[in-house]
C-alpha cells in the first residue's frame, strides 16, 4: 500500500502491531523453552542428558522451520498470508499443550524418588501428545518466524530518507521489544509454573498469542504487502546448473555483453537490477549467451548476482553455528545447575530458570546503550552510520561468548570443590552457595546477545536480495536452529566418549559427581577456533551495494536513454 503526505508515523504504528504480536510469541516460546528442562525432569521424569537433548532437538526445530515458512512465503503465499495461516497452527499447538500438562491423564503420576530413574515413565501416548503439541508449534513457528520481522521491515520505504533512517535503528528496537515478552515468560511465567501450576503457565501465554494475532491482523488494510516473486531455491539452482552446464565458456571482459533484462522492466515498483561483481566468478557463465534461452542455461546478471548475494552469506552462516550452541546452555545446564545451589531469599524460592530473565535484561540495557550511545561514540570516528559495521558487532559478540565460557568453567569448577568439600558429591545434596553465583554468566550473554543477535538478524536481512529477503531472515533463525541440534550432538558424544571404559564421566544426573567445568572449558576451545574461522570469512566477505543507490544509478541511466532517444528523434526530424 501507498501512503500520500507523512507518512512516518503511520508506518511506525504498523511496525507497533507487528512488534505487540512478536512480544506475546516470545512470551509463549520462552514461557515454554525457559522451564521445559524442568518439566521433563520433574513431571515427564527424564535425566540430564536426556532431557537436554529432548529441549535442545526441540528448539532445533522451532529455528529450522522458519527456512520452509520463508520459501512458503517467497515462492507461494507471500508473507503476510503464511504468517496468517502459520499463526493459526501456532496457537492450535499451545492449546493442545495446555491441555497436554493439565489432564491427568496426559502425564505420569507425581514421583519424590530423589533419582528420577527409579520414576514410572511416560507413556506412549501422553509422550505423543506432549511432543505432537510441541512439534505442532515449531510449525507454526516455521511460518510466523522469519516473515513477522520481515514484514516489519517492510513498511519502511528505502527510498524514504527518513524512513530509511529510521529503518537503521529498526532491528535493535525490534529486538528491544520483543525482550519485553521474554522478561514476563523467564519472571512472572517460570514462577507461576513453578509454585501455583502448569496450567496456568501455559494458559497465559495462549490467551496472549490469540490476543496479539488478532491485534496484527486489525492492521491488514494498511500493510505494504510484498508479492511472491517465485521460489528462491529454484532460481539459485537455475544459476548454478547454467554455471555447471557452461562450465567451459568464456567470461566475456564487457559485463555489458552479458544476458541481462531491459532497463524498464527493474524500473517497476519491487523490480531491482544488480550490476555484475567480480567475486564467486564461476557463477557469471551463467549468464553468458551461447544461443540458448532456456532457464536452465541463461540466466540475468541480476539473478545470478543473487544468487551470488546468498551463496557468500553462508560461511558467514557457518561462524555463527557454535555461538548458538552456547545459547542452547541457557535453557539446559546452566538452569540445571542452577537446581543444585541455595535458591532462597527470606522465605521465597528463584526458579533455577528465572535467571534467563537476567538475559533478556542485560540485553535490553545493552542494546539502549549501543543505540543511544554507542553507535553515536563510534560514528564520529569510523563515519559509519551503524557506528561499526555489522560483522564487526557480530565479531564482539563472539569474543563476548569465549569470556562466558571461561566464567562458566571457573564457576562450575568452584561449585564442584564446595559440593565436594561439605560432602555433597554422591548424595545429591544441595550446595551451599547462591544461585548468584551463576549470574555473571547470564548477564554476559545478554550483552553477547546485543551484539550478535542483533546484528546477526540485521545482517542476514540487509544483504538479502529483496526477492529473497524471508530466506534470508531464516538464516538467522537456521543458525540457532543448527545450534541446538549441534548441542544435542556434542552434549550426547561427549557424555559417552568420557563415560567409555569404565571412566566416571563428564555429564551425569548427579550434577555434584559430573565434570561440567570440563565440558564448558571444551566449549572455550571451540569458540576460539570458531573465532579465528570468523576472521578469515570477514576478510573476503564483500557487502553489497545499497538497493537505494542502485536505483539513483537506474534512474540517471534511464533519464540518459531518454534523452538520447530524443536526441535522435530531432536529428531525423
Amino acid at each position: 500500500m501507498n501512503y500520500s503526505g507523512d507518512h512516518l508515523p503511520t508506518v511506525l504504528f504498523l511496525f507497533s502491531l507487528c512488534a505487540v504480536y512478536e512480544v506475546f510469541e516470545r512470551m509463549a516460546y520462552y514461557g515454554i523453552s525457559s522451564n521445559l528442562v524442568i518439566y521433563l525432569t520433574t513431571k515427564l521424569h527424564q535425566g540430564t542428558v536426556k532431557s537436554s537433548n529432548n529441549v535442545t532437538n526441540w528448539v532445533g526445530t522451532i529455528w529450522i522451520t522458519p527456512i520452509l515458512g520463508a520459501y512458503v512465503a517467497d515462492a507461494h503465499l507471500g508473507r503476510y498470508w503464511t504468517f496468517v495461516v502459520s499463526s493459526v497452527i501456532y496457537i492450535s499447538g499451545m492449546l493442545i499443550l495446555t491441555l497436554a500438562v493439565s489432564l491427568p491423564s496426559l502425564k505420569p503420576p507425581r514421583c519424590l524418588e530423589s533419582d528420577v530413574e527409579n520414576c514410572r515413565k511416560a507413556s506412549t501416548l501422553q509422550l505423543a501428545v506432549f511432543y505432537g503439541a510441541l512439534y505442532t508449534l515449531a510449525v507454526g513457528t516455521g511460518g510466523t518466524k522469519p516473515n513477522i520481522s520481515t514484514i516489519g521491515a517492510d513498511q519502511f520505504d528505502e527510498f524514504d530518507q527518513k524512513e530509511k533512517a529510521h529503518k537503521l535503528s529498526f532491528f535493535n528496537w525490534w529486538m528491544f521489544s520483543i525482550f519485553f515478552g521474554t522478561l514476563f515468560a523467564n519472571t512472572v511465567l517460570v514462577y507461576i509454573q513453578d509454585n501455583v501450576g502448569w496450567t496456568l503457565g501455559y494458559g497465559l501465554p495462549t490467551l496472549g498469542l490469540a490476543i496479539s494475532i488478532i491485534i496484527f491482523l486489525s492492521g491488514t488494510p494498511f500493510y505494504r504487502h510484498k508479492v511472491p516473486s517465485g521460489s528462491p531455491f529454484t532460481r539459485m539452482a537455475r544459476v548454478i546448473v547454467a554455471a555447471l552446464r557452461k562450465w567451459k565458456v568464456h567470461i566475456p571482459n564487457d559485463p555489458k555483453e552479458l544476458y541481462e533484462l531491459e532497463l524498464e522492466a527493474y524500473a517497476k515498483k519491487g523490480k531491482f537490477r544488480i550490476d555484475s561483481t567480480p567475486t564467486l566468478r564461476f557463477l557469471t557463465k551463467a549468464s553468458v549467451k551461447i544461443g540458448s534461452t532456456s532457464p536452465w542455461m541463461l540466466c540475468s546478471v541480476t539473478q545470478v548476482e543473487e544468487t551470488k548475494q546468498m551463496i557468500r552469506m553462508i560461511p558467514i552462516l557457518i561462524a555463527t553455528f557454535i555461538p548458538s550452541t552456547m545459547i542452547a546452555q541457557i535453557h539446559t545446564l546452566f538452569i540445571k545447575q542452577g537446581t543444585t545451589l541455595d535458591r532462597a531469599i527470606g522465605s521465597f524460592k528463584i526458579p533455577p530458570a528465572s535467571l534467563t530473565g537476567f538475559v533478556t535484561i542485560s540485553m535490553l540495557v545493552s542494546v539502549v546503550l549501543y543505540d543511544r550511545y554507542f553507535v553515536r561514540l563510534m560514528q564520529r570516528w569510523t563515519k559509519n552510520p551503524r557506528g561499526v559495521t555489522l560483522l564487526q558487532r557480530m565479531g564482539i559478540g563472539l569474543v563476548i561468548h569465549i569470556i562466558i565460557m571461561v566464567i562458566a568453567s571457573v564457576t562450575e569448577k568452584y561449585r564442584l570443590s564446595v559440593a565436594k568439600d561439605h560432602g555433597l558429591v554422591e548424595n545429591k545434596g544441595q550446595v551451599p552457595l547462591t544461585i548468584f553465583i551463576l549470574l555473571p554468566q547470564f548477564l554476559l550473554m545478554g550483552i553477547a546477545d546485543a551484539f550478535l543477535e542483533v546484528a546477526k538478524l540485521e545482517f542476514f536481512y540487509d544483504q538479502a536480495p529483496e526477492s529473497m529477503k524471508s530466506l534470508g531472515t531464516s538464516y538467522a533463525m537456521t543458525t540457532l536452529g543448527v545450534g541446538n541440534f549441534l548441542s544435542s550432538f556434542l552434549l550426547s558424544t561427549v557424555a559417552n566418549i568420557t563415560k567409555a571404559h569404565g571412566h566416571h564421566g563428564w555429564i551425569l544426573n548427579n550434577l555434584n559427581a559430573s565434570h561440567l567445568d570440563y565440558y564448558y572449558a571444551f566449549f572455550v576451545i571451540l569458540n576460539f577456533l570458531n573465532f579465528i574461522f570468523f576472521l578469515i570469512v570477514i576478510k573476503f566477505y564483500v557487502y553489497k551495494v545499497e538497493i537505494s543507490d542502485s536505483i539513483k544509478v537506474l534512474t540517471k541511466e534511464l533519464q540518459g536513454r531518454k534523452v538520447r532517444v530524443s536526441n535522435q528523434e530531432e536529428s531525423r526530424s
